[in-house]
């Protein structure tokens, strides 16, 4: 995992609402970045929901939240119409943006993703960083103490 304090590593790819390109929002607004393992399943969907149902907190702070898996595109899509998530999800072609938040983990051989939420504060630095299906309220509370 990437420590607090750590400038966030820009990216580009493409999500359910197009492009992403952080580079853009780093350092404009703070940005909360959801690493989930897998579309469809019962502690992602749920996760998921809570952003979901969480909207009106999280514009508050302006935040920018985007859930990310290596999934493919048309899988997310499908994902997100079932569930209408109006948020991004990102498709992490090659596990590129694993590598660059340091999210991935071996399992019986296998390179898979840990469940992990990053807070980017406006300066464009992580200003929180845990593994797990994170509180909502934990989330907010970094986004409010680094407004």
């Amino acid at each position: 995992m990437l420590a607090v304090g750590t400038r966030a590593p820009s990216f580009s790819a493409d999500s359910t609402q197009g492009e992403i390109r952080l580079e853009e929002t780093l350092g404009k607004r703070p940005i909360v970045l959801i690493f989930y393992p897998k579309d469809h399943t019962p502690i992602c969907t749920k996760q998921l929901c809570a952003v979901r149902d969480s909207k009106e907190q999280y514009a508050k702070y302006d935040a920018l939240v985007l859930g990310i898996n290596s999934g493919f595109l048309e899988e997310h899509r499908q994902f997100a119409n079932k569930f209408m998530y109006d948020f991004p999800l990102v498709a992490d072609k090659g596990a590129n943006i694993q590598k660059l938040y340091d999210v991935g983990h071996t399992l019986f051989g296998l390179l898979g993703q840990q469940r992990t939420v990053y807070v980017i504060g406006r300066n464009g630095t992580i200003v929180y960083a845990m593994k797990g299906n994170r509180p909502t309220a934990e989330i907010l509370k970094a986004l409010e103490e680094h407004r």
